[in-house]
């Protein structure tokens, strides 16, 4: 990877110069220690912050935290999983094609892709997983993919993508669900209720999506939190639909 200029001021890190990784063409790469990722991570964390901060907070930093803490969590129980791809392409899920093009997201990106400590925490192939794991996490990217038939096996034995896919997804549902359905209904111009007009509404977004989720997990972990978070919704639902016949007007 090609390394450009930066006017980022670097953490100060400590290079452990005995550990190396041989990729496959051969040549070594010096391995930084664990104070290398976590200074590459923090310059990763102030692009992140500083994109989303033009969003609601149904997609701010507050989310995309969410999601890469959710995102560890579920990776640290599957196997073989670099864990590494899994934390950045979570901080990076948002700055996708739901935003961005998939060439913007290379424009988006570059102060990350070409500062130093990239170059020095991650290999090619590392970042390469990164930029094509991004675009994919979307409920919508992965709806838009199958509907093309270019979902393919690589997809759905990709355990890196799972966890993230999962981790969003789980942020979709439950309390924390609903408070960002309501975020964004409101930004969007939306009803809170369904006034039974067709109008679309915040309510009516439940059952044409957020309702669905929990049967479109991948992982155990996100299996078995989306079905608790499942039904906080649907008591939640429940209660409104009592509401609703309060004040509905008698006849």
């Amino acid at each position: 990877m090609t390394t450009a200029p930066t006017t980022s001021s670097a953490p100060a890190i400590t290079v452990s110069a005995t550990a190396q990784e041989v990729d496959a063409g051969g040549s070594a790469n010096v391995l930084f220690n664990r104070e290398a990722y976590q200074a590459c991570l923090k310059v990763a964390e102030d692009l992140v912050k500083r994109h989303m901060a033009q969003y609601d907070p149904s997609h701010d930093w507050a989310h995309v935290e969410r999601v890469r803490n959710t995102a560890v969590r579920i990776a640290a129980g599957l196997p073989g999983v670099d864990m590494k791809v899994v934390e950045l392409a979570a901080l990076f899920h948002d700055v996708a094609a739901k935003y961005t093009s998939s060439s913007t997201l290379r424009d988006t990106l570059a102060p990350f892709l070409n500062h130093p400590l990239t170059a020095a925490s991650l290999t090619h192939a590392q970042v390469f997983n990164i930029l094509d794991i991004v675009p994919c996490v979307s409920w919508t990217a992965e709806k838009t993919l199958r509907a093309k038939n270019e979902w393919t096996e690589r997809h759905g034995a990709w355990l890196e993508l799972h966890a993230v896919q999962d981790a969003d997804r789980l942020d979709a549902i439950g309390a924390i669900g609903i408070m960002r359905c309501s975020a964004f209904g409101a930004v969007k111009g939306r009803l809170l209720v369904d006034d039974g007009e067709g109008e679309g509404s915040s309510e009516a977004h439940f059952e044409e999506k957020l309702f669905l989720i929990k049967d479109r997990m991948k992982t155990d972990f996100g299996k078995a939190e989306a079905e608790r978070r499942h039904s906080t919704m649907k008591a939640w639902m429940e209660a409104l639909q009592a509401e609703k016949q309060v004040c509905t007007t008698m006849e």
